[in-house]
Parts: C-alpha cells; sequence; structure tokens
C-alpha cells in the first residue's frame, strides 16, 4: 500500500511492518486499552500494514463510552437543580443516559460549564459561593490525580459549595475481565502509555503470569504502536508472556510516586459497572471516607443503578474487542457523529467515531455482471 504523508519517518514505518512479517508464523490476535491508540491505528491506517495474520482489535480505552448510564442521568438530575452548577468535560455533554443528555439539561436551563481542568471547577466554585458546585470526575487512572488533587485543594480551602460526582475507572480489572471472557480471543495487550505513566507498570506482571499473555507499554505515535505490536508478536512466537516497555521514554515501572499518593489519599477502590461491559470488582474509585462530605452522592442522593437500555447499537460488543465498527449494520447510516445510537460514536475516543472519520462508510461489493 501508500504509505500515507502523515508518518514522520515512513522507511522505519516499512521496516517495522515488514519485521512483523518475517517474524509471524500464526495468526495473533492483539488488543489496544486506550482511545489514542485507538485513533492513531484507525487514522494512520497501521493495521493495514500488518500481515494477515496479525489482527488489531479495540477494547474500552474510551473513558467516556465507558461511563455507565446511570451516571448521566445523575448527572442530568443535579444539572436540573436550582442554585447548582455542574461542570463537566466537553465529551460528556452529548453521551445519552437512560433520561436524555447534558445538552438537554443545558436547553431546559440549566448551568453546565465545560471546563479543560477540574481546576477550573474550583475557580467557579470560589466565585460562586452561593451556588453548588459539582464536577462530573470521570476517566481513567490518567485524570484521577488531577481529580483528587482537586478535592484535596477544596477541603484545604474550605470549599463547602463543592462536590464531586466520581465515576473514575480502572484498566487492569478490565482487562482480566476480557480475558476471563467465554468469548475471548485476545492473545496480547498493547498497554496505555498514558495510564502507566501514572500508574507504572507492577500491576500487569501478574496478569501475564496468570494468562500467558504478553503486555507491552506501547505509546501512541505511530511508530511506537508499530514497535509495540512487534514486540507483543515477538514475544508471542517464541513462547513468552512478559511484561515489556516500548514507551520507556515516559514510563517508569513504579511509574509516578506523588500521583499514585494523592490517589491513595483521596480514593478508594470500589466495584463499578462499565458500560457494554457490567459490573466489574475493584475496577473504579470513589472517594474515601476523609473526603466524603465532597461526594456529590452524599449531597444529591445515590446514583441509582439499573439494567442496560436494548438498542441495535453493538458498542458493547466493540468496547469488549468482540467486533469493529464497520460490522454494526447502523453503522455510518442510521448511527453517524451527527445522530449516533451509542457511545462509540459520540466521543472523540470512541471506535466508532475513529472509523466514521478516517474510514468512512464502508461500501458492499459490487455485484459481478450475470
Amino acid at each position: 500500500m501508500k504509505f500515507r504523508d502523515e508518518y514522520r519517518d515512513p522507511e522505519a514505518a516499512r521496516g517495522y511492518a515488514e519485521a512483523i512479517a518475517r517474524i509471524t508464523t500464526r495468526p495473533w490476535m492483539l488488543m489496544e486499552v486506550c482511545g489514542g491508540q485507538t485513533h492513531a491505528i484507525v487514522r494512520y491506517g497501521i493495521d493495514e500494514l500488518l500481515p494477515d495474520g496479525v489482527t488489531l482489535v479495540h477494547g474500552p480505552g474510551c473513558p467516556v463510552c465507558v461511563t455507565p448510564a446511570e451516571y448521566i442521568d445523575k448527572a442530568i438530575e443535579i444539572a436540573d437543580r436550582p442554585g447548582t452548577t455542574l461542570c463537566s468535560f466537553g465529551d460528556m455533554l452529548r453521551v445519552a443516559g437512560t433520561k436524555g443528555d447534558l445538552f438537554g439539561a443545558k436547553s431546559r436551563g440549566g448551568d453546565i460549564r465545560v471546563v479543560y481542568s477540574p481546576l477550573d471547577a474550583l475557580r467557579i466554585t470560589r466565585e460562586n459561593p452561593t451556588r453548588e458546585v459539582v464536577f462530573f470526575a470521570v476517566g481513567f487512572e490518567t485524570t484521577a490525580p488531577a481529580n483528587a488533587m482537586a478535592a484535596y485543594q477544596a477541603m484545604r480551602e474550605g470549599l463547602g459549595n463543592f462536590s464531586m460526582l466520581v465515576s473514575h475507572v480502572l484498566v487492569p480489572p478490565a482487562m482480566r475481565t476480557i480475558l476471563d471472557g467465554a468469548t475471548n480471543r485476545i492473545q496480547g495487550f498493547l498497554a496505555a502509555g498514558h495510564v502507566c505513566t501514572v500508574m507504572g507498570f507492577e500491576e500487569y506482571f501478574p496478569i501475564a503470569a496468570k494468562y500467558r499473555v504478553p503486555i507491552v507499554v506501547t505509546g501512541f505515535e505511530p511508530l511506537d504502536i508499530l514497535e509495540g505490536v512487534y514486540m507483543t508478536v515477538r514475544q508471542l512466537e517464541e513462547g513468552r508472556a512478559e511484561v515489556e516497555n516500548q514507551y520507556s521514554r515516559s514510563v517508569r515501572r513504579e511509574g509516578n510516586r506523588p500521583a499514585q499518593e494523592i490517589m491513595a489519599k483521596v480514593f478508594r477502590v470500589i466495584p463499578r459497572r462499565w458500560r457494554g461491559i457490567g459490573d466489574i470488582a475493584e475496577s473504579g474509585l470513589g472517594l474515601s471516607e476523609a473526603y466524603a462530605s465532597f461526594d456529590a452522592e452524599t449531597r444529591f442522593g445515590p446514583v441509582s443503578s439499573g439494567p442496560e437500555a436494548e438498542t441495535e447499537c453493538i458498542s458493547g460488543l466493540v468496547l469488549r474487542g468482540d467486533r469493529k465498527p464497520p460490522d454494526c449494520p447502523a453503522f455510518g447510516t442510521r448511527c453517524t457523529p451527527e445522530h449516533p445510537l451509542g457511545v462509540t460514536m459520540v466521543s472523540s475516543e470512541g471506535a466508532c467515531a475513529a472509523y466514521h472519520r478516517y474510514r468512512g462508510i464502508p461500501r458492499p461489493p459490487l455485484k459481478a455482471a450475470s
């Protein structure tokens, strides 16, 4: 195929692709668990460079996509209250709960502010001492330290009108759930570089040992991903199941200890429901007892969970790696970024959004002339 101009070093990319082809002797299926990696793979055609035997599938690497619908419902309920300001990252506004989305709440007059950092929410709290300000804290381990610091700072300043609706999730338990699944086909993982920048990769050694799967911490540039694939396939071909670090320029084995310390001070590990996947033990973060007064569920009532609504959307199968976006009959027709049926088409990190943006709508094959 023709290499795309966006590659920073096409010859190096070609070299990695050829090296992967040389060492591949049987089919292998690998999963990345990072929305940034998914978008790089689709945008730059990395999967198209690989030999036929090496398949990349996309896991639950989009934090917006796995946020449960009941947390969206709670955020809407809070935003609808008089005297309350809800602060959220922009991606969350279009994500549907069971009762609409935050854009709908905003159109009804809800005071919803798009912020780019939890520190923006603290500033809004200081500027509006008579209003209850709630920050919708979502994301993987990557965003947890900054959100923890916001709660820590609020306590130090005595900001009694600040609270957080917390829906953080943790990556390693989700990987275990995928590997335990009856339909699991994954033989190796590309671990998310940003998560490992914070947490390191010591948590992955027991997973690699128990399930006999190689795990390679991988960056986000095209050459990072190709090298990560090469390292994973090489392990598989050699019969190894180890943890390796491709992203050594940013990730250390122990991770960022100060970031982990503030997380441990403010948060505690709890069970969490993942949209499209289900309940996963010890896969979430909630506020610790010391910070319970800043918990929006304490102030506004607990989140009520219920069964997920059934639709024709297959985003759950996409998040588990069982299907790819073009496998959905609604992809690009009844489901588009303007009129999404599911979260993986809504979020900028969702796999369906990536395929729609960079690959377009798949066309049916032409029928042979009779």
